[in-house]
């Protein structure tokens, strides 16, 4: 199983257009803190790639990611056509999307697929589609440009990622936390944020991806003990901390997400697991954001660390 970690940063990224907080101000002086939104990449086969949430960062994430790169399909060599016809230069890897939630830092960058020639494929959960679909109304502003089809993402048995079977995808609910222009529409249900459990059907090799993780349940634990690999959110360091930033009177997990540290924390949970185990989905206010932070050190105590924009994993 190959995975392209595209970005790891919560809503705003790093640096946040509006934002001069120390983890903003730090990413400015040294553009190798920057992080684009949390996105992950992984590959269904040969020249085909899935994206993992399609964020307003999709396009930059693609160009900064050489096997997302546009050109020849496969099997045609240089790209050269019939005698008298153009080669064709618009065929693409990216195959699809997989949705985590309909947040707008997961989703708005469905809007930068409208070129694609050949539609969009996006798998997602029930009310993830119909609140991208009837909220955002996704559909109908890219139906003039291409078509969208829709494949419904459930917890077991899920369902192939794509049509060769290489890959398979369930969802794992995590929280029952819908977007905000979402309030009052929609089921009350625990799918509206889910982790993918992915699973390489040849190797038995399993990843675990959980950008935004609300409750640890048991669900949840029995996934991140059977798999090799878990990147899990990383949003805020303790639970406080967006209250001591200021941005709200709010808990990390009032927000829904459990912090890294503290008794309510995922540390100590994590570096109990048998498998790699990898931050992700870090806010600016967090100071995982700066590399030098000693917080570092702590999680490297724990056998944990935080992914990096454009790392490769192969498991």
């Amino acid at each position: 199983m190959l995975l392209q970690v595209l970005g790891t940063a919560a809503g705003g990224g790093l640096p946040q257009w509006n934002c001069a907080c120390p983890g903003c101000a730090g990413a400015r002086a040294h553009p190798a803190r920057r992080r684009r939104h949390a996105a992950l990449a992984v590959r269904a086969g040969e020249d085909r790639w899935y994206l993992v949430n399609a964020t307003p960062d999709l396009a930059d994430q693609i160009e900064a990611t050489p096997d997302l790169h546009p050109g020849a399909g496969p099997g045609t060599g240089s790209g050269a056509g019939p005698a008298g016809q153009a080669p064709d230069t618009r065929h693409s890897p990216v195959a699809g999307v997989v949705l985590t939630d309909a947040e707008l830092d997961h989703t708005l960058g469905l809007a930068r697929l409208r070129e694609a020639r050949d539609g969009v494929d996006v798998i997602a959960t029930a009310p993830v589609r119909d609140a991208v679909r009837e909220g955002l109304r996704l559909d109908a502003l890219l139906e003039p440009y291409t078509p969208v089809r829709w494949r419904e993402l459930t917890a077991d048995p899920g369902l192939p990622l794509d049509g060769s079977g290489g890959i398979h995808v369930a969802a794992v609910p995590v929280s029952a936390k819908r977007p905000r222009y979402a309030a009052g529409t929609g089921p009350e249900t625990d799918t509206w944020s889910v982790a993918l459990r992915l699973t390489e059907t040849a190797t038995g090799r399993t990843a675990l991806y959980a950008p935004a993780l609300a409750v640890w349940s048991e669900a949840f634990e029995k996934a991140a003990r059977d798999t090799d690999c878990v990147i899990v959110d990383g949003t805020f360091w303790d639970d406080d901390e967006p209250v001591r930033a200021g941005f709200t009177d709010r808990t990390a997990t009032a927000m829904g997400h459990l912090p890294v540290a503290g008794p309510a924390g995922t540390a100590h949970r994590l570096a109990e697991l048998p498998g790699r185990c990898l931050y992700t989905h870090l806010n600016n206010t967090n100071p995982l954001g700066d590399p030098h932070a000693e917080q570092h050190g702590l999680l490297a105590r724990w056998g944990l660390a935080v992914a990096a924009d454009g790392m490769v994993i192969e498991l």
